[in-house]
């Protein structure tokens, strides 16, 4: 019976790193949680000799929650076909407690939103050799059993993924992120368009997502005084909107909420000059439920 219990627990351990994971091959709290289900449903759907006779029941559970994320992100590319307007990954707030979702997904560089639209760019098999093997450093021998494919290929996958990435800057300190973003939120409360434009660089790029459920541009802006307009545009037919710096995937960011619902959430890249270059607005509803007891 002690061992038995032993294997339950070990599995049961596991779900952080999953959620995890999952997450980052996904962009989606949500999807990422019906993954990890999805293996913990084929695990506990093993005949108990089985899953005795596992010896790393989390590497189990990685290799089979990474075929799924796999099958996901091959489904994924049909259906944002069909999106209307831009499709941006589901900004996670900090974690208010253990039992959050949100708070078992670890908020470092890895789910910053400019790191995850890059991802977005990649092939899934190129998604998950890069996730797996350069931000959580499984070896590529086990990622092979993940994708059906030799070590070397997934070797050179996560090659290429690297390619597509680029070389990323350093990131801005956390403390310099915070000011700029300050600056936006007051420009935009007093509806002061010169303060906006000052702060934006003037080839930034605005990007949103409201999935077709609420209003949002459905192209990009492109242009510091474009994006400028289009924000005092917003707050004059916004009124009552409150705006606050909360953090969002870890950085500095601005939550839209009114009587207490949070509407809009608002993420930045922030260059070495203290000025923003791009912003990402996801305003779809059903991206936001993590949001839902913002206080």
């Amino acid at each position: 019976m002690a061992a038995a219990g032993a294997e339950v627990d070990g599995a049961v351990g596991e779900r952080r790193q999953l959620i995890n994971v999952a997450y980052r091959l996904l962009g989606s709290l949500t999807e990422a949680e019906d993954a990890v289900q999805e293996a913990y449903a084929r695990w506990y759907a093993l005949p108990p000799s089985r899953r005795r006779a596992v010896l790393s029941p989390g590497a189990w559970l990685t290799t089979v929650t990474g075929r799924v994320c796999l099958d996901l992100l091959g489904s994924a590319r049909a259906r944002r076909e069909r999106y209307v307007g831009a499709w941006l990954p589901e900004p996670l707030p900090d974690g208010s407690g253990a039992e959050d979702l949100a708070d078992q997904v670890v908020l470092d560089e890895s789910v910053a939103m400019a790191f995850l639209v890059v991802l977005e760019s990649m092939t899934p098999a190129e998604r998950v050799a890069f996730v797996l093997h350069d931000v959580f450093h499984y070896p590529f021998a086990e990622i092979a059993t993940v994708l059906g494919r030799t070590p070397a290929a997934c070797k050179q996958l996560a090659f290429s993924a690297r390619r597509r990435a680029g070389a990323a800057p350093a990131p801005v300190p956390a403390t310099a992120q915070a000011e700029t973003v300050r600056r936006v939120r007051e420009a935009w409360q007093g509806k002061d368009i010169a303060g906006l434009v000052a702060v934006l660089d003037p080839a930034a790029v605005m990007t949103a997502d409201g999935g077709g459920r609420v209003g949002a541009a459905l192209r990009p802006v492109e242009g510091g005084a474009r994006i400028a307009e289009y924000m005092l545009a917003i707050a004059d037919r916004a009124p009552g909107l409150e705006l606050l710096e909360r953090s969002v995937n870890g950085t500095p960011g601005l939550v839209a909420r009114r009587d207490g619902v949070v509407l809009t959430v608002a993420s930045f890249d922030v260059a070495d000059d203290g000025r923003v270059t791009r912003i990402w607005v996801v305003r779809n509803p059903e991206k936001l439920r993590p949001w839902a007891p913002e206080g």
